[in-house]
């Protein structure tokens, strides 16, 4: 995810001609919503690229659950036949819980796919999967399989996908013990201005809160994992604060298209922003392969914001935005809010959601920032504007700068569901949003 804040500054740099980040030692951060494409190498393998991560809770008939909504994917283009897309069945697809505010997993929910044989008699690829979903408590090793459940085609279109959400609500799979789980492609739910953010930080009308954007993200789906759970499964009680993040598996060494060797983690996403643009891209491989518990490393960049650099030089007249001893946004990112999901001094990525929050009757699209704290940065809803959350708290909003700043685009191009899988259906390839119909 994508996140874009400032996302900016390093088509700034190119664009201004000036050394930005000289001071900060490291090469122009590349750019980019949310964790699409967010470092050089995940963004060469789109299979195994995290992109967004959200997590809330959600009160039904007088029982409270914990929805987690991980994407995978970016930019996916549903009209992109022959061999539309797919999860890898090369690939191990990973959700933490963090319990105790380690950066370590107390539960991990791990997917492996699984494709089915491809027609002899078509060009169609077979696009449907089958996957297994384990569950690993803690440092375990043995794999517990709690399911076995499959995937609904992509959306092609009317004649070959016909009536398609009642294939998705087919593909709902029911693990027992009040748990549920869907995975298949979605209609990507972030939404977001990349292309103005990436000229140069540009804003196309005010400072960003009065409308007129353009939502990049808008006819573009992923392949999305939906798991609903039942909260008495997963709070652990005390502060009643969790962490999470998603993470991708690869094998370490590929000959042929076989793989071998040990799983490597070549990709991973706790809070929208902080690897895509926080951290400088000569770091951003590695952090991909690294755990929340090793986050320490990499405080000093939101301590000290390159964000918050950028909006000076570009934006001095809404100024000064204060670059270092940025405190607030290390509480934002790695150890929770103190008094809202606070889980303890371990600098760790995760996203952070306080389970005894009640979900919001009036959802504010700014979250904490709007006085809403059912939204990001505790946990994160589909509707939540993180860009221009992250805008306004690395202008300073935290710390008495609270500029509207925005990208124009406040929410997404198709309304999210009301239920479980949540995310929206994808546009039907054969519909082509995004083409131009000649006369």
């Amino acid at each position: 995810m994508r996140r874009k804040l400032i996302p900016l500054g390093m088509a700034l740099a190119a664009a201004t001609g000036v050394a930005l980040f000289a001071a900060f030692g490291s090469s122009p951060a590349r750019v980019a919503a949310s964790s699409h494409r967010d470092a050089p190498l995940i963004s060469e393998d789109p299979s195994a690229d995290n992109t967004d991560l959200y997590a809330w809770r959600s009160d039904d008939s007088g029982k409270q659950y914990l929805n987690v909504v991980s994407n995978w994917i970016p930019g996916e283009d549903p009209a992109a036949g022959p061999n539309y897309y797919r999860f890898s069945a090369a690939a191990r697809y990973n959700i933490y819980l963090d319990q105790n505010g380690d950066g370590k997993p107390d539960v991990t929910w791990r997917f492996r796919f699984h494709n089915q044989p491809d027609p002899t008699d078509s060009f169609l690829g077979t696009t449907a999967q089958t996957f297994t979903i384990t569950r690993i408590k803690g440092g375990a090793t043995a794999d517990n399989v709690i399911g076995t459940c499959s995937t609904p085609p992509a959306n092609i279109g009317v004649r070959t996908t016909p009536n398609y959400h009642d294939l998705v609500t087919g593909a709902v799979c029911d693990l027992g013990h009040g748990i549920k789980v869907f995975a298949g492609q979605r209609d990507d739910a972030f939404f977001g201005d990349i292309g103005d953010i990436f000229d140069s930080l540009g804003i196309r009308k005010g400072t960003g809160d009065s409308g007129g954007g353009k939502d990049f993200f808008a006819g573009y789906a992923v392949h999305a994992i939906a798991l609903q759970i039942p909260r008495g499964q997963v709070d652990p009680g005390g502060n009643h604060t969790i962490g999470l993040w998603a993470s991708t598996d690869r094998r370490r060494v590929n000959v042929a298209g076989h793989a071998y060797g040990p799983w490597i983690q070549v990709s991973r996403l706790g809070n929208p922003l902080f690897n895509e643009v926080l951290v400088p891209t000569a770091l951003k491989d590695e952090w991909n392969g690294d755990s929340p518990s090793g986050d320490s490393r990499y405080a000093t960049f939101a301590l000290n914001s390159i964000l918050a650099h950028f909006l000076n030089v570009l934006y001095p007249q809404f100024g000064p935005f204060q670059e270092h001893n940025r405190t607030d946004l290390q509480a934002v990112f790695l150890t929770g809010v103190p008094g809202l999901n606070y889980t303890g001094p371990t600098l760790a990525d995760e996203l952070r959601l306080n389970l005894s929050v009640p979900p919001s009757a009036t959802p504010n699209r700014l979250g904490v920032l709007g006085g809403d704290n059912a939204g990001w940065p505790n946990g994160r809803r589909l509707d939540d504007d993180v860009i221009d959350i992250a805008e306004r708290a690395v202008g300073g909003a935290l710390i008495g700068h609270p500029l509207p700043l925005g990208d124009g685009v406040d929410h997404g191009d198709v309304a999210n569901l009301d239920a479980f899988p949540w995310e929206p259906d994808p546009q039907a390839g054969s519909d082509n949003t995004k083409g131009v119909q000649l006369p």
